[in-house]
């Protein structure tokens, strides 16, 4: 497989490399949020006032699914009242009770490991609320505990699903008032994606484009992907899983200020070495880093330092900035970008971005 940038302005290889409609699915991220807003308020997620406020709030999941937990964890951030956890496992902890909520989350309501910790959370008398597809093992789970369930009718790929997945989970703490969100909220991520969407259409030019132009940065490099806040870090790893997945690319994600601690050592090290005069072209590193306006103050001096710090050794440097003044808004604009970056990487390789051969192949292989 070959880097050919020119690929991306040629209409017919974005439509005969992309059989799956990865681009259009990412293109309907916007209509996923009304969509999925409108799901979970029919569900009655605002059932969950009705309760005793729980001690911690559990979200399982795997892949594409369970970063709809990390996204509401971030959307929350630090003054919530009681622990946020992502959980990708077949078993809870130990220490999740009757008093706790478990949100199970999975695309296709028959991922293994999620009906295994959902079954647990309802034998420990646990709140539940489940996110899936409708008449799937998640929603019988669910509707046998007497849980709400809200049943998303997604298609393809679950990562492509992501903001039917997440919104309910945020419309569910909104209600418990966790987070202050409305449907005017999400009316203006649904806005602020359908920008992204108009910016990063296949029929915009590469030196136009937002998503084709981080696409060529990245290309021919090892990203390293830091997040300045628990927003932009939590929008990192999801620029990193969408690298994996999409492009089959790898990716190294971190988060400031523990990056500084241990990754920043690798701008010493033989991937950070480029040789101008080389007949080939080698991979390097490149530093991609994600700010956020929240960021803390020591932490913002500290982005500051590394990037001097990459620049002063030749090393790579994207800065991109989240947008908007809600903490929604911002994940929405840096998840956005990327999933159209990471989707023309992976056409400008000549890689079909929709199956992922090698996950199918170990869960065969696990079943066997």
């Amino acid at each position: 497989m070959t880097w050919e940038p020119e690929r991306l302005d040629d209409q017919h290889h974005l439509t005969e490399g992309d059989p799956g409609g990865m681009l259009v699915a990412v293109a309907a991220s916007a209509a996923q949020v009304r969509i999925a807003y409108r799901a979970a308020v029919e569900a009655g997620v605002d059932r969950l006032i009705s309760r005793v406020r729980p001690r911690a709030i559990v979200v399982v999941g795997m892949g594409g699914s369970a970063i709809a937990g990390d996204i509401l964890a971030a959307v929350c951030g630090n003054g919530a009242p009681m622990p946020i956890v992502t959980l990708r496992s077949h078993q809870l902890p130990g220490w999740v009770g009757a008093t706790d909520l478990v949100i199970a989350v999975s695309c296709s309501g028959r991922t293994e490991e999620t009906l295994s910790a959902a079954m647990e959370a309802v034998r420990r008398g646990c709140s539940l609320l489940a996110v899936g597809s409708p008449d799937s093992p998640l929603e019988a789970i669910a509707r046998q505990a007497s849980a709400v369930y809200v049943a998303v009718s997604a298609t393809g790929q679950a990562r492509a699903n992501i903001w039917l997945l997440t919104i309910p989970l945020i419309v569910s703490a909104a209600s418990l008032g966790l987070v202050k969100a409305d449907e005017e909220l999400y009316e203006r991520v649904a806005r602020t994606l359908e920008d992204i969407a108009h910016r990063c259409r296949p029929s915009s030019e590469s030196f136009v484009n937002p998503g084709k132009t981080l696409a060529m940065a990245l290309a021919e490099s090892v990203p390293m992907i830091w997040g300045s806040s628990s927003v932009a870090a939590v929008a990192g790893y999801r620029l990193a899983c969408q690298l994996n997945t999409n492009a089959k690319y790898p990716a190294i994600y971190g988060e400031l200020p523990e990056t500084g601690h241990n990754q920043v050592a690798a701008f010493d090290g033989p991937m950070a070495e480029r040789d101008i005069f080389a007949d080939a072209a080698t991979r390097t590193l490149r530093l991609v880093m994600l700010r956020d306006v929240e960021e803390d103050p020591r932490v913002a001096r500290r982005r500051e330092a590394t990037v001097r710090l990459a620049n002063a050794r030749d090393v790579p440097v994207t800065e991109l900035s989240a947008e908007g003044t809600h903490p929604l808004e911002r994940i929405a604009s840096l998840i956005g970008l990327g999933d159209y970056a990471t989707t023309y990487l992976a056409l400008g390789y000549g890689v079909d971005p929709t199956p992922v051969s090698a996950i199918t192949e170990l869960k065969a292989r696990i079943s066997e």
